[in-house]
Parts: C-alpha cells; structure tokens; sequence
C-alpha cells in the first residue's frame, strides 16, 4: 500500500478548498479538452489518503486547478505525482516560455535527484535536429548580439554566477558526480523562484542568462557522470533559456557540449553538424574560446568519420583560435577552454586518425599542463590518449605504466569519461594479459572498476 500525500493534503488545506470542490474543478478542466471526467470527493480521499496516483494528464488538471486557487505555479511534482513519461517528453521538447523551460529543469532535477525511472530514459539522436536549428535561426534573425551594455551587476545575478563559478570548478577538478545534487537544489529553491518575480526587461535577460548558465552545467555534469539521457534533456532546455536571453556565446557553447555528447555516443554526424551550427551563429568576437571549442569539437567529430585532412585542418584552427583568447575577457563558462584541455581533445582526434606522432605531441602537453593546474581529470583522459599511443608503437610496458598514470588519477574524481578510459585501456591491453606490467595495471583498474560500480 502507498504511503499517504501529505504533500497533496497540504496544497489542499492551504487552498481552502473541499475534496468535493478540487473533484469538481478538475472534472471541469478536462471537460474544456474534451475529455469525461467524473471524479468525486472519494477520489481525492484514495490520492489524499492512500497515495493512489491517476493516470496522465489528471496530475496537470489536478495542478491547474491549485495554481488557479492559491494564485501560484503548481506543478505535478509538488505533490508527487510527476508523470516520468510525459518529463521525459517534455525534456527533448524545445519551446515554450522561459519560466516553463525552468520548471522543467526542476521537473528533472527532483526526479534525477529522488533516483528515479527517469535518469534511465535514453538518448535520442531524432531530438537534436529541432533545437540546433531553431537556435541558428534565431541567433542569425532576431539576437542582436550590440543591444547594448547588459546590466548584470544586479546583486542576484551576480550572487547566480558566484555559485556558477564555484561548481564549475568542483566538477572540473572532482567530476560531474561530485555535486549535481547540491547544485539542482541550489537551481530549485532559489533560481526558480528569483524568475518567478517581475522584473525590469534588463534583469530579467540577465537572469535568463544565469538561469541558462547553471542549467548547462547541471547537463555537463550529467553527462560527465553518464546518464546521457539525462544530459540531454538538461541541455536542450539550457539552450532554450540562452535564446531566450539573447545570450548567442552561451547558446553557442550549448551546442559544443550537445555536439561533444553526440560524438561520444557514437553519432559523428549529429556531432558535427552541432558544432557547425554553434560556430555559424557565433561572432568570433563574442568568444574566442567558444570559438576554439567548437572548432575542435568539430575535429573530433571529422575524425571519428575518418575525414583526415579536414580534421586536421581543424584542429588547426583551434590551435590558432586558441592563440587569440584573452581569458580575462572570456565569460567565466569559457574559462576551462584552455590548453588542457583542446590540447587534450585533439589528442583524441589523432588517436581516432591513427597519427600517433600528432597524439603524443597534444596529449603530452595536456597531461603537463593538467597536472601543474591539479585537473585529474583531464590529465587521466590525456594520459589515457598517450597510453593508446604507446600501444600503437608496440610498447606495452610503457602503455600499462601509463594505464597505472590514468587510474591513479581516476580514483580522485567523480567522472564516468574517466571510467570509461580505463576500460577502453583493458579492452586495449587485453591481447597482452601475461605482460607483467599489463597484469599491475588490470590489478589495479580492477580496484577502480570496484568501485565505480
């Protein structure tokens, strides 16, 4: 038996209102959409008391008709009866107004954060297609992008990207697992509110902005932590908040992070029609480390089609691109677009071309770099990458040594892209199971894989 809704009971209360009365009124609502209801007084006992939950849509007529009686949002998670399936839906869904976008942030972030069905749904490749296009068409015709000097010194926004700022570092140095939950209470209980307020146009764009900033990297640190069903419903929404700020760099670095999970997926094709879009819509002199990104993202998704000459000559942009970065005059989303790590990604570009000289001399760089800067994380993919290179040259104990390097560094984060180069690295090493240094490192990713599960 289910446990009673006390949540339900409470709205109930606080509305004033009779079990008859609420009965009455969503039978109301659906008759407005055609639709037969007849529910009375014993219905709303059997929600009330036993927690018994009615089929879709009568959780959304339920929750207009409190919002209607207390002069307030409620929503169907408010008092338990999230439909997972219509979340799920809704999340690939791109439109609407920018307050419903963020409810349907929070819609996801209670269901991800209670563990529930819905960090299971999938990926779909066929929902990308809708918001690259839509945001591209609005980027090119309607943002300005010289609308002025924005007015984001407002005590709120900026206190919106103080926490930005400090989970951004979080997950860069200990991974996308380490505080996603903090940072969807954080967007909850008082972002979602904050945009519920009236406020001048001028703040109001400012925190869109915001709101798609945090969004973003609740998405990021999804996808870092594998639910990419998940991620990708945080990040289409976050894309849709960016237009609606008028924000082209942030729309533009939503779809670097739409087209780097494609790639990883599988789908090099989406991915690089993805980085296409955000780099076509973005001026150069809005980000030049956006910029940079998309041009490597861009690389990695040539690459993986096996396109060698324009994936190099990718890559090659970015590497200029990167020169031209001034990251005192770069957002602070853009601040982790650095050497580490473009120098890191184009590793992996040449990993997929097979040019092992191109990998060692970009992974190499990375991996120093990123352990001068303590970024575990990114210095166990690029060791991951140079390993791969000593395989390609036939040096086993020098790549198992290295596959050491890369777990070392992986118990310390939060990070299934790390997990997941370390299974790469056995898969890889698995002819090779009686080299003594090959059998140290399968010891010791054994460890590792222990504990991931």
């Amino acid at each position: 038996m289910s446990e009673p809704n006390d949540r339900l009971a409470a709205l109930i209360n606080e509305a004033h209102w009779s079990w008859a009365g609420l009965a009455r009124r969503v039978n109301d609502l659906a008759a407005g959409e055609g639709k037969a209801l007849r529910y009375d007084y014993t219905a709303v006992n059997r929600w009330v008391k036993k927690g018994e939950r009615p089929r879709s849509p009568v959780p959304n007529f339920i929750a207009r008709a409190l919002s209607e009686r207390l002069g307030r949002r409620v929503s169907p998670s408010d008092f338990g009866m999230l439909e997972e399936e219509t979340l799920a839906a809704r999340g690939l869904s791109y439109g609407g107004s920018p307050l419903d976008t963020a409810e349907t942030i929070i819609d996801l972030g209670k269901a991800d954060t209670n563990r529930r069905h819905i960090i299971k749904v999938p990926f779909v490749l066929a929902a990308l297609g809708a918001p690259s296009r839509d945001w591209l068409l609005a980027a090119l015709d309607e943002m300005s992008t010289e609308r002025g000097p924005r007015q984001v010194g407002m005590r709120q926004v900026a206190g919106m990207r103080d926490m930005f700022a400090l989970f951004q570092e979080m997950d860069v140095m200990r991974g996308g697992g380490h505080a996603r939950t903090a940072l969807l209470e954080y967007m909850s209980s008082y972002v979602v509110p904050l945009l519920k307020r009236d406020h001048q146009r001028a703040v109001e764009l400012a925190l869109f902005e915001a709101s798609a900033e945090l969004a973003y990297l609740i998405g990021w640190m999804a996808y870092d932590d594998g639910e990419h069903g998940l991620a990708q419903r945080y990040l289409i929404q976050a894309l849709h908040l960016a237009q609606a700020s008028g924000a082209v760099a942030l729309g533009a670095h939503v779809l670097a992070g739409m087209s780097d999970q494609a790639n990883l997926l599988g789908h090099p094709q989406e991915a690089l029609m993805l980085a296409r879009a955000g780099r076509r819509g973005l001026a150069e002199a809005e980000s030049a480390a956006c910029l940079a990104d998309l041009h490597i993202l861009e690389a990695r998704a040539l690459a993986a089609l096996g396109e060698k000459t324009e994936a190099s000559r990718a890559v090659s942009r970015a590497e200029k691109t990167l020169d031209q970065v001034v990251h005192a005059d770069e957002p602070e989303w853009a601040k982790y677009i650095d050497a580490p790590y473009l120098f890191g990604e184009a590793a992996h570009c040449f990993r997929d071309l097979e040019q092992v000289d191109q990998l060692e001399r970009f992974a190499r760089e990375s991996a120093q770099e990123a352990s001068r800067r303590g970024r575990a994380r990114r210095g166990a993919l690029s060791h991951a990458a140079l390993a791969v290179g000593d395989l390609m040259r036939d040096d086993v104990e020098s790549a198992a040594s290295k596959g050491i390097r890369v777990v070392d560094l992986a118990v310390s984060v939060n990070s299934t892209r790390c997990v997941a180069a370390v299974r790469d690295l056995q898969h890889r090493m698995g002819p090779h199971g009686t080299v003594p240094e090959v059998q140290r490192f399968n010891s010791r990713a054994q460890e590792l894989l222990g504990l991931a599960a």
